[in-house]
C-alpha cells in the first residue's frame, strides 16, 4: 500500500526491514513494546530497527552496556503508514485538540441546561412541564447520533442558511479565501457542539431530577424547611452537591467517550478531529495510527477517572482520598 504501483523486491525488502516486519511476530511485539516504553533498549547497530536513529527518538541516554544502549524517552508510537512517513504523535497531537475543543463544548452545554433542567422538573414534579422535561429527555437519548447529525446539519446549515449563516461542514481552523492563512470558525463548532450534547444533556436532566427527588426527602432537608429557609437557599447550599455525584459518574463517562472521537458527529461535520482521523486510518488500514489512538483513548480514560475520583471527595464529605 506504501509503495503503490512503484512496488518491487528491492524495494519491498526496505520497507520491511524500516519497519522491523522481516522479523517474526514475537520480536515485532517485543519492538512495538520497547518503542511505547519510557525506559527502552536500544541497538548501536546502525543496521537493525531499535537503532537510536536521530528523528526517529526523542531520548536520553542513561548508560550503555556492550551493543546496547538504555534511554528514557518519550513513547514512539510510530509513523502513520500513508502520511508519507509522519509520525503517529504529531497526527493525534494535530487532532485531538479539536476532538477536546468539540467534547469540553458538548458537555458543558449538557451540564448548564442539563442541571437547570433537572432540578425545574425537580421542583415542578408531576406538572406538564415536568413531563415535557421528561418527553424531550427521552426523545434526545434515544435519537442516535448520526441521523440528529445529519439533521442539524441539512435543516440548519441548508435549509434555514440564510438566517443562521451556518455551513453544514467545516472544522475549527480553515483556510481563508485566500488559501494563505488558517483561521478560527467559532461558528462552525456550534452545530456539532450541539448534537453531541444532546445524548449528555438527556442522562443528566434525568439523574439531576431522580438525585434530587432523593435528595429532597432526607431528614436534613426537611430541617431546613422547618428552620425556614427558602426554597432557593435549600437547593444552593444543601441539596444540589449531595444529588450531583451520580451526574458526575455519568458526565465523566460521555466526556471520556467523546474525547476518544465522536466518529460520527466529527465525520458528518467535517471536523478534523480524532473520531474523523480514526475513520480515514480504518478505511486505510493505517495500523499505527489505529493503535496510537486507541492508546491515548485508553489513557485518558484512567486520566479522567483519577480526576473523577478527587471530584467524589469534594463532594462527599464521607468520601476520603487516600
Amino acid at each position: 500500500m506504501m509503495l503503490g504501483q512503484n512496488e518491487d523486491s528491492k524495494q519491498l525488502a526496505i520497507v520491511k526491514q524500516k519497519y522491523g516486519f522481516d522479523k517474526p511476530i514475537s520480536t515485532q511485539y517485543f519492538y512495538y513494546l520497547n518503542d511505547l516504553s519510557p525506559i527502552s533498549f536500544h541497538s548501536n547497530q546502525p543496521t537493525d530497527y531499535t537503532f537510536l536513529r536521530e528523528g526517529k527518538y526523542t531520548a536520553t541516554s542513561l548508560f550503555t552496556i556492550g551493543n546496547t544502549t538504555t534511554v528514557f524517552k518519550f513513547p514512539y508510537l510510530r509513523e502513520s503508514f500513508t502520511k508519507q512517513g509522519k509520525n503517529v504523535s504529531q497526527v493525534l497531537a494535530e487532532t485531538l485538540p479539536n476532538t477536546f475543543v468539540l467534547a469540553v463544548s458538548a458537555i458543558c452545554l449538557a451540564l448548564l441546561i442539563g442541571l437547570i433542567l433537572g432540578v425545574v422538573s425537580a421542583l415542578y414534579k408531576d406538572t406538564w412541564l415536568d413531563k415535557l422535561i421528561q418527553i424531550v429527555s427521552t426523545v434526545g437519548m434515544s435519537v442516535p447520533s448520526f441521523f440528529s447529525a445529519i439533521l442539524f446539519a441539512w435543516l440548519f446549515g441548508f435549509v434555514l442558511h440564510e438566517y443562521t449563516n451556518l455551513e453544514m461542514t467545516g472544522s475549527l481552523y480553515e483556510l481563508d479565501d485566500y488559501g494563505e492563512a488558517m483561521h478560527i470558525q467559532w461558528k462552525n463548532l456550534i452545530l456539532p457542539a450541539i448534537v453531541l450534547g444532546i445524548r449528555p444533556l438527556a442522562v443528566v436532566i434525568q439523574l439531576m431530577r431522580n438525585s434530587l427527588l432523593e435528595v429532597f426527602n432526607q431528614d436534613y432537608i426537611r430541617t431546613a424547611r422547618a428552620k425556614g429557609l427558602s426554597e432557593f437557599q435549600i437547593i444552593k447550599k444543601h441539596a444540589i452537591k449531595n444529588a450531583l455525584n451520580p451526574v458526575v459518574t455519568a458526565i465523566s463517562g460521555w466526556f471520556a467517550s467523546m474525547l476518544a472521537g465522536a466518529v460520527f458527529v466529527e465525520y458528518i461535520f467535517g471536523w478534523n478531529g480524532l473520531g474523523k482521523e480514526i475513520v480515514n486510518a480504518l478505511n486505510t488500514l493505517d495500523l499505527p495510527v489505529i493503535m496510537g489512538s486507541v492508546l491515548i483513548i485508553a489513557l485518558l480514560f484512567i486520566i479522567i477517572n483519577i480526576f473523577v475520583d478527587i471530584i467524589y471527595a469534594w463532594l462527599d464529605p464521607k468520601v476520603t482520598l487516600e
